[in-house]
């Protein structure tokens, strides 16, 4: 008797994994469908400066932050994987990837948790990789602070110092506009287990979106000795954010004339 409920149990389990797993499936389905519908029909994306992205060899993207929802992250990546010959992969924050549906969908894209050694590891294999080195910081600004760029880790810049690879700077415009945060809801993110749940539209509003791709920043020569170092990469993590600031309020303003 006690092998038969062991036996049914084994059974219910095999099938609830495998329905989870057709669950799951749906999902990252429909929401790919979803991203194509809201990238050329409900954003009316444009992407330019894609000859700025090197064929081959390593390179680090380095975009702004920004939107409530993060959506500019899947944005990006789809629209330059439909667009480039290579793989692009897409650092991002550890709890992306406890999130139903997104997290298994940003893993199969190519989307890998934010290490900064991987990091370095995957630009010495020579490969293309993104970030967004405002984090979640550039999620949770107000909407009357749009647009401005919030401090950037400088990880990037040690992996790009450490390997040579050239940096890409990427301005995004209209996730502020699709996903304005008006405010912030603390004790659902804590029950949510996320960084911070925002009061924003549920569904994304209608914006007009640009992504444009700046001419590549080579590092400088590695110095010598680690406070140098660690010197260096702050330099260099300050010298982008001006370049990738001073992008989004001209792409900002190309936008706008777009849409008048």
């Amino acid at each position: 008797m006690s092998e038969s409920i062991i036996d049914v149990v084994d059974i219910a389990k095999s099938e609830l994994r495998f329905l989870r797993q057709v669950l799951g499936d749906a999902g990252e389905n429909a929401w790919e469908r979803l991203l194509e519908w809201f990238i050329d029909d409900w954003f009316r994306l444009e992407v330019f400066g894609l000859e700025h992205v090197p064929a081959e060899g390593p390179a680090v993207l380095v975009a702004n932050h920004s939107g409530a929802w993060g959506l500019d992250a899947f944005v990006m990546q789809k629209a330059l994987l439909r667009s480039l010959r290579r793989p692009l992969q897409v650092l991002a924050a550890p709890f992306v990837f406890h999130l139903p549906v997104l997290g298994p969908y940003a893993a199969r894209k190519g989307a890998v948790p934010i290490d900064l050694r991987a990091g370095m590891q995957r630009l010495a294999d020579g490969e293309l990789i993104a970030v967004f080195p405002e984090g979640v910081s550039g999620l949770e600004k107000p909407f009357r602070e749009r647009y401005r760029l919030q401090p950037f880790n400088p990880g990037f810049a040690v992996a790009a110092l450490h390997t040579g690879a050239p940096i890409v700077p990427v301005a995004v415009i209209g996730a502020e506009e699709s996903s304005p945060r008006m405010g912030e809801l603390p004790a659902l993110a804590r029950f949510l287990g996320l960084p911070s749940f925002p009061l924003t539209s549920f569904f994304p509003l209608p914006a007009k979106w640009l992504i444009t791709i700046g001419e590549p920043i080579a590092p400088p020569a590695r110095p010598r000795g680690a406070g140098a170092r660690s010197a260096a990469a702050r330099r260099l993590a300050e010298e982008v954010q001006v370049v990738v600031q001073d992008m989004v309020v001209r792409e900002r303003g190309r936008r706008d004339a777009l849409v008048r």
